[in-house]
């Protein structure tokens, strides 16, 4: 009896699973093709199949079905992420070139999810309870992306002359930057452009840390 009732507990947790699925990707549709406001939660609900009672069971507001959405690319991205590194320690710039060769093959795949991001991003400016919803997940795939850094350095054996946080966050702007300038002046920014800046980063942290263990202490004279 226990038994059965798990499986029916399964299956409707596969089917909400589902359900929330086909609402995101709908979302995903309509918000790129009308926008944040242009697109209504019945519009969502009707694309996907489902009627409005279906999305209020599974996202209380456009926001947090957005939050739903961002976990997930989010989750995907740092896997992608720790693929790539668990190659050679050696291999730093090459691993940072393979990372932004992949970000900018994502963007270039779906422009209309980088377009999504910064109006919702807009929004949250202006809305404070989403705008600490949105900064958390943010955090936590920084915090992710921190820790993969503190790894490879471990491994490397590198006393970076900044701290791993600084370099994730450094890593976090320049993507966004870059997500921006592909998306107002994408002949201006090849698409190359990030793996470059992101060899450039981890050349300079490498060469500064050889440097710095490289220089010997001044010696003190004697009497």
């Amino acid at each position: 009896m226990t038994k059965r009732g798990a499986g029916r507990g399964t299956t409707r947790q596969q089917r909400q699973v589902q359900t929330r699925h086909c609402l995101m990707r709908s979302a995903a549709k309509l918000f790129a093709r009308h926008g944040l406001d242009g697109a209504s939660i019945d519009d969502v609900a009707a694309d996907a199949g489902f009627t409005k009672g279906a999305f209020y069971a599974n996202f209380s507001s456009k926001e947090e079905l957005f939050l739903a959405m961002l976990e997930e690319r989010f989750s995907a991205r740092l896997a992608d992420i720790e693929r790539v590194a668990d190659g050679p320690a050696e291999d730093v710039e090459e691993q940072a070139r393979e990372v932004g060769v992949d970000f900018a093959r994502q963007l270039a795949g779906d422009p209309d999810w980088q377009r999504l991001f910064f109006e919702f991003a807009t929004r949250a400016m202006r809305r404070e309870p989403f705008r600490a919803e949105l900064v958390e997940r943010y955090r936590r795939l920084r915090d992710g992306i921190t820790a993969l850094f503190e790894r490879r350095l471990r491994e490397l054996g590198v006393e970076s002359p900044l701290a791993p946080e600084t370099l994730s966050l450094m890593t976090f702007a320049m993507a966004n930057g870059f997500a921006l300038e592909r998306l107002l002046e994408p002949d201006d920014a090849p698409e190359d452009l990030f793996a470059d800046m992101l060899v450039v980063l981890f050349a300079g942290v490498r060469a500064l840390a050889a440097e710095s263990s490289s220089a010997e202490p001044a010696a003190t004279p004697h009497s």
